[in-house]
């Protein structure tokens, strides 16, 4: 098993991502608002975009209508910088328009104050 440390705890607020090698890999280490932490290769399934250029946001409820949104998940979604793909943080990256696309994604653990990602 391959694992490294890719950044400090303090380096990402809750709500905040950024990018870091993991070996040979750019990897996109997302802190969502619980405080959790997340690892996925920083590049959309679509077309490649670096998905550290994009934004952490939440998603729209079924009750949000033409003009009139509500937002639900806040801190739990990564939106592609390019054509607006949204991935799903707590559901292993799965693409919230079609689930079974997902983000390539790695397991993280915290140790003192070390994020390590491992495969």
């Amino acid at each position: 098993m391959k694992e490294q440390i890719v950044c400090k705890t303090t380096d990402l607020e809750p709500g905040q991502m950024m990018a870091s090698d993991f070996g040979e890999k750019n990897v996109l280490i997302c802190r969502t608002l619980d405080g959790e932490f997340y690892a996925f290769l920083n590049q959309c399934t679509h077309q490649g975009a670096r998905l550290e250029k994009g934004m952490i946001c939440g998603a729209t409820t079924d009750q949000s209508k033409p003009g009139d949104y509500h937002y639900c998940r806040r801190g739990e979604i990564i939106r592609c910088p390019w054509h607006g793909r949204e991935f799903d943080i707590k559901n292993e990256g799965r693409m919230l328009a079609s689930p079974k696309q997902k983000l390539v994604n790695f397991q993280v653990r915290v140790e003192d104050e070390n994020v390590i990602v491992y495969k």
